[in-house]
């Protein structure tokens, strides 16, 4: 589990936007150049929106390690206003998630589609097809792959029959823990390019519910859950702003859930605002004991401009992180502290207008 978290602007989709140009470098291996936009969510403009501005010559590097190897991508920039990038060299064998199609490696923008009565299909195979990078296709995996069974590592842990261990049983478990308790109906009617989902109140009664009366919140995590629990133990799961539209008790159940994602052997990277989620997954490690506390990492970006050198943050045992730099999620107590020297300040010039007047304060 590695969180990226810190002040806007400061470097944390920089560095999944690496991971992304790696990923299409890798899967584009008959290719000399790689758009900067298009495939798999990426939108990063022009050359010259991605090279340094201190570059002192125009060429971009990543490395990525895994275990004791690095893995090197070289790409130039071969004028300022070209929309793709040069791909000079990468490696022969690049990194086990790197190299697949599909569910091992999964992308979710922050910009992930919100209530639709219909979403999309792909005419790829579904057995491999993930859930898209902004969810769009979380309808059609739900009603090709529901009833096919989820890691036992994954299963929620109320959990008990066999028949609630299919991947629609454990997304409406997870949901419905996360957000709360909902049946989820998803179809891909015969002769239709599209898939469409309703929910509805649990029991038999339940009338279907359009997604757009539902709010946002559902839309915005179901594509998270049900990427989670498709991945393999050796995959790589990206997610941006999992918080997003959701209630803070929401945010660290769904913290919890990624933290169980984590400990089943996947690599989780989570770009989040919220210490709702970083204390959910905490809890997952302390309390629920789903990942090992030397397993997660915090990277904090402190910096909003210039080269910026996050301070890595460890958890213990106990949850707790080895470090608390300043403006880490401080902000509620920057403010309470204000809100008591405002009441402070107020009490006294009450008082000060009230020996004025003639009349003692209370």
């Amino acid at each position: 589990m590695t969180v990226l978290t810190g002040v806007n602007g400061s470097g944390k989709s920089t560095l999944i936007q690496s991971l992304l140009l790696a990923r299409h470098a890798t899967e584009f291996n008959d290719r000399k150049f790689l758009p900067l936009n298009g495939p798999h969510g990426l939108s990063l403009g022009e050359a010259s929106d991605v090279l340094n501005l201190d570059a002192a010559d125009p060429y971009i590097d990543v490395v990525v390690r895994a275990g004791n190897f690095d893995f090197r991508y070289k790409f130039a920039a071969p004028d300022e206003r070209s929309l793709n990038l040069q791909i000079v060299s990468r490696p022969e064998i690049a990194p086990a998630p790197f190299n697949e199609h599909g569910r091992r490696f999964a992308y979710l923008t922050a910009e992930r589609l919100g209530p639709r009565d219909q979403l999309q299909v792909n005419a790829e195979d579904v057995t491999w097809l993930g859930v898209g990078e902004q969810g769009q296709y979380t309808a059609q995996i739900l009603a090709t792959e529901g009833s096919r069974a989820v890691r036992e590592s994954l299963v929620h842990p109320d959990s008990s029959t066999d028949s609630s261990r299919t991947l629609r049983a454990q997304v409406e478990r997870w949901i419905g823990e996360v957000v709360r308790p909902i049946r989820i109906d998803a179809q891909w009617p015969p002769g239709l390019s599209t898939s469409v989902i309703r929910f509805a109140e649990p029991g038999w009664r339940g009338e279907p519910i359009r997604p757009t009366n539902m709010g946002f919140g559902f839309s915005y995590t179901l594509p998270i859950v049900v990427g989670g629990l498709l991945m393999p133990p050796d995959g790589l799961l990206i997610v941006e702003n999992p918080e997003a539209h959701l209630h803070p008790a929401g945010q660290s159940r769904l913290g919890r859930f990624l933290a169980r994602v984590a400990g089943s052997g996947v690599q989780v990277i989570v770009e989040t605002h919220s210490d709702h989620v970083v204390n959910g997954i905490r809890l997952g490690i302390a309390e629920n004991r789903w990942l090992e506390h030397m397993d997660a990492v915090v990277h904090y970006f402190g910096q909003a401009a210039g080269p910026v050198s996050p301070a890595t943050l460890e958890v213990t045992e106990k949850g707790e992180l080895s470090s608390w730099p300043e403006g880490f999620f401080d902000q509620l107590e920057t403010d309470l502290g204000r809100l008591a020297r405002a009441r402070r300040n107020g009490t006294a010039q009450s008082r000060a207008r009230g020996e004025q007047s003639g009349f003692s304060q209370p």
